[in-house]
């Protein structure tokens, strides 16, 4: 019955709510990666290994929720965990722009409704990790797409346990200096074919091309879309190396508004962040 409920709620829901949870830098070394994060001017905090036994992680949290999760290997990861995991690729190479989640106040029901518009939706995961103060954090997550967890459409996740217990660590935005994620840039084979998914997936009008037709955004969300062009050779050679998936996310700032995208020194953190 719940079944049958679930998928006539989900046949009369609108478009899904793409706000975005946290996005994922994968690396090996996390120490590192927050040093690197640090000297741009976004501090990080440690949060503790996963219950993996595979991976770790900081956190750059902001003001509107949303975070920038660093994830690397453990000290001594367990290298059965480490190869099943979906970023091995991305962590051991070093990737950074990897994955990212959206919130879900009701992982089913999503799940319903994106089966009805035709995406496969994987069964819900439940996982957590403990932070380096003892509390405890669960939740669960549900891939979207056949791709690699969050890499060309996001994820789903839900908390069992307080969400500012994920995403502020101390209690407070790590990183208040920026509003928050505002946009996700993937790198994709095929635009034409992306942008029918993405539309097919979430109910969306058609993206307006930026940047000399570089990018495609679909408005009112956080999602951007950029194939491989002769003027980016790099999307080209990320797509070769890591799949599709992001390749660079962009942070929303209140201060010196503009309408470009301004990119951060891309040779101090050893990957693409922006501000808009």
């Amino acid at each position: 019955m719940r079944s049958l409920i679930l998928l006539l709620t989900a046949a009369l829901l609108p478009a899904a709510d793409l706000t975005v949870d946290h996005v994922s830098v994968a690396g090996r070394d996390l120490k590192q990666m927050q040093a690197h994060l640090a000297s741009i001017g976004i501090p990080s905090e440690f949060g503790g290994p996963h219950s993996n036994g595979a991976t770790q992680m900081a956190i750059a949290s902001f003001p509107d929720g949303s975070y920038l999760e660093l994830i690397a290997l453990q000290t001594n990861p367990d290298q059965k965990a480490l190869a099943a995991h979906y970023w091995s690729k991305q962590m051991l190479g070093d990737a950074g722009p990897t994955g990212w989640a959206v919130r879900s106040p009701d992982v089913a029901l999503e799940a319903a409704r994106l089966r009805t518009a035709g995406i496969v939706v994987g069964a819900p995961t439940r996982s957590g990790r403990r932070r380096p103060d003892g509390k405890q954090l669960d939740w669960e997550t549900a891939r979207v797409g056949e791709e690699p967890n969050g890499t060309f459409f996001p994820f789903l996740i839900r908390d069992f346990t307080p969400r500012e217990a994920r995403a502020f660590p101390s209690g407070k935005p790590s990183a208040p200096g920026y509003s928050g994620i505002k946009y996700v840039v993937i790198a994709v084979r095929d635009l034409n074919a992306s942008i029918k998914r993405y539309r097919q997936a979430y109910g969306l009008s058609a993206p307006v091309p930026q940047d000399d037709g570089t990018l495609h955004v679909f408005a009112g969300t956080p999602v951007i879309l950029a194939a491989p062009v002769a003027a980016k050779p790099w999307i080209a050679k990320r797509i070769e190396q890591f799949g599709e998936g992001p390749c660079a996310f962009v942070l929303g700032s209140d201060k010196n508004q503009t309408t470009k995208i301004h990119w951060l020194d891309e040779k101090k953190l050893g990957w693409h962040l922006g501000v808009f």
